[in-house]
Order: C-alpha cells, then sequence, then structure tokens
C-alpha cells in the first residue's frame, strides 16, 4: 500500500528535479567537432598520426588520397589540430586544414550518421627557388712591371741580403 501511495503522490506533484536543457552550456574554449578545409590539406598525415583515438583515418593512393572523421570515436582532445598547424607553420604556409568548433557537437541516431569522407588529389610539394651563387669576382692578373720591382727589393740570400 505504500507504493501505491507514493506513486499517487509522484504524480500528483509533478516533476521533483530540474530538467536537463535542450543544449548544456559550454565554456569559452570548448573543442567540439574537427573541422576540415580540404583546399589546405597538404595530404602530410601528421592528423592521422596524432589521433590517439583513430578517429582520423589516411588512406593514400596514386595521386591521391582518403581522409576520413570518424566524431563518434573522437575524444575531442584537438591533438590533430595542434599538429595540422604546427606542420603548415613549418611548410610555410598560413592557414591549415583542420579547426575545431566551439559548440556541442549534434545529437544523432546511428552510428556514423555525422563521419565525413574527402577523396582528394595530392598537391605537388612547394619547393623554394634556389639562390643562383654569386660570381666570383674575378682574380687580379700579375703584371710583368710589379714582378720585377718586388724581386730587385728582395734580400740576396748569398751575401747577407747587402745589395
Amino acid at each position: 500500500m505504500n507504493i501505491l501511495r507514493m506513486i499517487w503522490k509522484n504524480l500528483r506533484h509533478g516533476y521533483q528535479t530540474l530538467l536537463f536543457p535542450s543544449r548544456p552550456k559550454v565554456t569559452s574554449r570548448f573543442r567540439g567537432l574537427v573541422q576540415f578545409n580540404p583546399e589546405y590539406c597538404t595530404g602530410c598525415a601528421v592528423c592521422k598520426m596524432r589521433c590517439t583515438s583513430r578517429a582520423i583515418e589516411f588512406k593514400p593512393g596514386k595521386g591521391e588520397f582518403t581522409w576520413s572523421y570518424n566524431p563518434g570515436q573522437c575524444t575531442f582532445c584537438g591533438r590533430c589540430v595542434e599538429g595540422c598547424s604546427e606542420h603548415a607553420l613549418k611548410a610555410g604556409h598560413p592557414e591549415h586544414a583542420l579547426s575545431q568548433e566551439e559548440a556541442c557537437p549534434p545529437i544523432y541516431l546511428t552510428p556514423g550518421e555525422l563521419s565525413l569522407s574527402y577523396t582528394l588529389a595530392r598537391k605537388p610539394p612547394v619547393r623554394k627557388p634556389v639562390a643562383a651563387p654569386a660570381p666570383k669576382p674575378a682574380a687580379a692578373e700579375p703584371q710583368p712591371a710589379a714582378a720585377s720591382a718586388s724581386s730587385a727589393q728582395a734580400p740576396n740570400p748569398i751575401n747577407g741580403g747587402a745589395q
């Protein structure tokens, strides 16, 4: 009987707890889904090597490569984005291919619903122009008159340097 009274009391008074908001508030440096910009991707695969959760897959091919991202496996650590930006700076590129959203990921009901996959053509490496070596200065040719004048002033080893 006590259980029926408890159920009736709960039904009559309504919710006794706070309802969870549809979207929780996030802090200012929240790291969300990884965003990929294929325009800036060089195909270096640093992001795949840095991804500890194996959410990023990189499959090389002849003249092209496939980049895939599965947010269901992602831990949103940001290591892939850091690696991409470091590699881009070392290569002299101002932009890098990966970034992260500052919002919560959307709710999805089927596995792989948010997965992304791109097949891109490989870009040839950008080579810095090699500077041509500076021309060597022309060596001064010895003048015959100066050579005879310098030999006249040299000490004579036979007579002890006396002339």
